[in-house]
C-alpha cells in the first residue's frame, strides 16, 4: 500500500532504528511541555472557540461546534406531546447503551428498582467498543490509589475535581476484579497474574488489557449481564429533550423512535444522562476516532435542562490516529503501540518527543513537528503524519509480541498490505476525547435534582486532559456510582406533574440574547455534506 516514494522515507527509519534501541528519548521538563501546548495544541487557538450567550455557563467558551448546538432551538419546539400519555414508567431511566450506561444499570437494577436504558443506536455502539489500549488500576504491591491519584491530577494539571479524580482512583481495584468476576478476558501470564503496563504520564504498570481490544471485551461482557438480568433497553430511540415536574427536578425523556419518528415518554425517579462524546462533531476540522453517534446530545440536553458544564473547552486529540491509509483515516492507534516501544520518527527518521509523555503533549509534539517544523511525511492523500517505528516492538519484546498483544491492529493494517511487524506506520493526531462535560459529584449527580451524569458526558474528573486507561475506568466507576446512587433515591420520589417549560423558557432566552436561528439539537446523528447548513 505504500508508494515507492514513501518507502524510500521508510529507509531513513531503518538507518536510525539500530542507535535507536535501548537508548531512551529525554522527556520535557515543565516549562518545555507548557511551551508546545500554548503552541500548538488545538484547546489554544482562540478561533476554535467562542462564548455561550445564555445558559448556566453563560460567557464562558466552548468549541463553535459546541456552541452551535447549545445555542439551537429544541426538536420539539412545534411538536404538540401529551405528557400525560406515558410510554415508559420506571423508576430509573438511563439514556445511552455504553459502558457507563450498561455499569449504571446493573447497579440500578441490584437495587431492586425497574430501570430502563434507552441508547440511539443498537445496545453497545458506543465509544466503549473503541477503546483498545486498557483499563487503569493500581492493584500491584510495588503501586497504590495514592499513587495513581497523583498521576491523575499531573495528567489534568492539577485542574481535576480532587474528590473527582479521588474516587476514581479509590474504586479502581474494585472495578478491575468486579470485571474479572464477570468474565471479562484480561491479559495474564501463565500463573494468572494480570498483564499490566506502562501509559503515557503513568509512573506505574497499571494498564490492564485485554489484548488491543479492552473496550469491546468489557462491553461485550456488560451487555450480556445486563441481557441475563433481564433489564428492559429500548434500541434506536435516542432521547431529545429532558422532562422535568413542578419542582423542577428530573423526571424522565422525551425518546424518538428512528424508524417511526414518533416521539415517546418515558417518566422516571430518577435520570441518567450517559450519551458519551462529541468527537463526531469533528472540532476545528480534525478526524475522530468516535463512533457514529457521538454528537454531544447529553451535554445539549442536560444544559438546556440546567445542569453545570464544566471543563467545556478541553478536548483530547490522540496523538495517533491513522494519516494513511486514507480508508482508515482518523481511526484509532492505540496508545499501547508506544506503551509497548513504538517510537514517533519525523521525516528524516529521527524521534522529536518522548513517546510516553501526556496526550496532549505528545499530540502537540507531532503537530509542531508537522506544522512547525516542516518534518512531517506527505501521504499521496495530501494527509501529512509522522512514523510510529512499529518495528521496534517486535526487537524490543520478541518475535510474535504484536500479534499477541496487538492483534486488531495488525489486522487493520494488512487489510491494506501494511505489515507493522516490518514496516513503521503513519500517525497524526485524531479527536478523541471530550475532557469536559456537565458537572458532578461523587455520585454522579449534575445541580439539578435527580438528573445524574456518567461517562464521557460527564466533567471534572480528568480536568484538562485524560491520561490513557482512564476512560474505560471513569465510565465504569461513575456509572456504577450513578446506578447506585439514583437506584437507591428513586425509592423514595414521587414524581409530579411532567412538563417541557424550561424547553420552552430556553427558545424564548435565545430570542432575547438576539440569537435568531434555524437550527435545532441535539443533533442525534451526525451530518457529513459538502456544505454547511
Amino acid at each position: 500500500m505504500y508508494t515507492a516514494q514513501m518507502r524510500e522515507l521508510i529507509k531513513k527509519v531503518e538507518a536510525t532504528r539500530t542507535k535507536r534501541v535501548g537508548i531512551q528519548f529525554p522527556r520535557m521538563n515543565p516549562d518545555e511541555r507548557q511551551q508546545v501546548l500554548q503552541e500548538y495544541h488545538p484547546d489554544y487557538r482562540d478561533s476554535g472557540f467562542r462564548c455561550l450567550a445564555l445558559g448556566v455557563n453563560k460567557g464562558c467558551k466552548v468549541p463553535i461546534e459546541l456552541a452551535d448546538l447549545i445555542e439551537a432551538k429544541s426538536r420539539l419546539e412545534n411538536i404538540e406531546l401529551d405528557l400525560s400519555k406515558i410510554d415508559y414508567d420506571v423508576d430509573v431511566l438511563i439514556i445511552g447503551g455504553g459502558g457507563a450506561g450498561a455499569a449504571a444499570a446493573l447497579e440500578a437494577f441490584g437495587q431492586g428498582v425497574k430501570v430502563l436504558i434507552a441508547t440511539k443506536l443498537r445496545f453497545g455502539d458506543a465509544n466503549t467498543m473503541m477503546a483498545e489500549g486498557g483499563i487503569q488500576a493500581a492493584d500491584k504491591p510495588n503501586d497504590s490509589p495514592a499513587q495513581h491519584y497523583l498521576d491523575v491530577m499531573g495528567g489534568g494539571h492539577y485542574t481535576n475535581v480532587p474528590e473527582l479524580a479521588a474516587a476514581l482512583v479509590k474504586d479502581a481495584p474494585g472495578v478491575i476484579k468486579w470485571l474479572n468476576d464477570l468474565g471479562v478476558l484480561f491479559d495474564k501470564d501463565q500463573d494468572g497474574t494480570m498483564v499490566t503496563t506502562h501509559g503515557g504520564g503513568t509512573s506505574r504498570k497499571r494498564m490492564h488489557a485485554a489484548a488491543d481490544y479492552t473496550g469491546a471485551e468489557i462491553m461485550r461482557v456488560l451487555r450480556d449481564e445486563v441481557q441475563n438480568q433481564g433489564i428492559d433497553v429500548v434500541e434506536f430511540s435516542p432521547a431529545v429533550d429532558i422532562l422535568l415536574d413542578e419542582d423542577n427536578r428530573a423526571a424522565g425523556a422525551v425518546l424518538c423512535n428512528l424508524e417511526t419518528q414518533e416521539y415517546l415518554i418515558a417518566r422516571a425517579k430518577t435520570v441518567i444522562i450517559a450519551t458519551g462524546g462529541a468527537g463526531r462533531l469533528h472540532y476545528q476540522g480534525f478526524p475522530t476516532s468516535n463512533h457514529y453517534g457521538a454528537t454531544a446530545d447529553g451535554l445539549v440536553m442536560g444544559y438546556r435542562a440546567g445542569a453545570e458544564l464544566a471543563f467545556a473547552d478541553t478536548i483530547q486529540y490522540h496523538p495517533t490516529g491513522v494519516a494513511y491509509p486514507p480508508q482508515i483515516f482518523g481511526a484509532l492507534v492505540t496508545e499501547k503501540v508506544r506503551s509497548l516501544g513504538a517510537t514517533p520518527l519525523n521525516i528524516d527518521g529521527e524521534q522529536f518527543v518522548f513517546h510516553l509523555e501526556t496526550r496532549d503533549v505528545e499530540a502537540s509534539a507531532i503537530i509542531r513537528e508537522i506544522q512547525g517544523r516542516n518534518k512531517g511525511i506527505e501521504t499521496p492523500t495530501g494527509v501529512k503524519g509522522v512514523w510510529l517505528d512499529t518495528p521496534l516492538i517486535e526487537i524490543i519484546h520478541g518475535e510474535g509480541t504484536i500479534e499477541k498483544r496487538l492483534p486488531g491492529m495488525l489486522r487493520m493494517y494488512a487489510k491494506f498490505d501494511i505489515d507493522m511487524r516490518k514496516e513503521p506506520i503513519l500517525v497524526y493526531p485524531t479527536l478523541h476525547y471530550q475532557n469536559g462535560g456537565l458537572l458532578i459529584d461523587e455520585h454522579g449527580q449534575t445541580k439539578v435534582e435527580n438528573l445524574y451524569v456518567a461517562g464521557e458526558a460527564a466533567g471534572g474528573i480528568h480536568g484538562r486532559n485524560r491520561l490513557m486507561g482512564n476512560s474505560l475506568l471513569d465510565i465504569l466507576v461513575f456509572g456504577r456510582r450513578a446506578g447506585e446512587h439514583a437506584g437507591a433515591k428513586s425509592k423514595g420520589i414521587k414524581v409530579k406533574k411532567l412538563n417541557l417549560d424550561h424547553v420552552k423558557k430556553y427558545n424564548k432566552y435565545l430570542e432575547l440574547s438576539g440569537i435568531i436561528t434555524n437550527r435545532v439539537s441535539p443533533m442525534v446523528l451526525p451530518h457529513y455534506t459538502h456544505g454547511r447548513e
